[in-house]
């Protein structure tokens, strides 16, 4: 399994900021991390700076939220949807970006349910319950 340092997704996602801007070639990974660099270009100056970005790492501001792990959380949504795992949450995924008509915001609401689970996890010492994340996608997507 891999397992990146803050370093180093920090450095992937400035990085395929910089490749970007140039018109380089990227990886398939790449081309759909661009894509959510593009939905956020609030994050644009700081993705410039990757010698600024990896020396705030220290500093925590709970009051903004993290670029870098804001922008993984898009990246993770789509890499699930594109393999449907856990399963099931391609169609929660899409039946949210149709009731909101937006694929952005149906991955700020699938966001929250991520972030929920995987803190449910830490805290309890137990595994991710993925049967769960998909529920709370579906409640979002079956809200009136």
């Amino acid at each position: 399994m891999f397992s990146p340092s803050q370093a180093d997704v920090r450095r992937f996602f400035c990085s395929v900021y910089a490749k970007a801007k140039d018109g380089q070639a990227m990886e398939a990974i790449e081309t759909i991390a661009g894509l959510w660099i593009d939905e956020h270009p609030e994050y644009h100056a700081e993705l410039a700076d990757l010698d600024g970005a990896l020396a705030s790492m220290e500093s925590v501001d709970p009051a903004r939220t993290n670029p870098f792990l804001h922008l993984s959380m898009h990246l993770s949504i789509s890499e699930q949807c594109s393999i449907d795992q856990p399963r099931g949450i391609r169609q929660a995924v899409e039946l949210l970006t149709h009731r909101l008509d937006s694929l952005h915001q149906a991955h700020h609401h699938a966001m929250d349910c991520l972030g929920k689970m995987l803190w449910d996890s830490q805290q309890a010492g137990r595994p991710p319950d993925g049967e769960g994340y998909i529920a709370c996608v579906q409640r979002h997507a079956t809200r009136d």
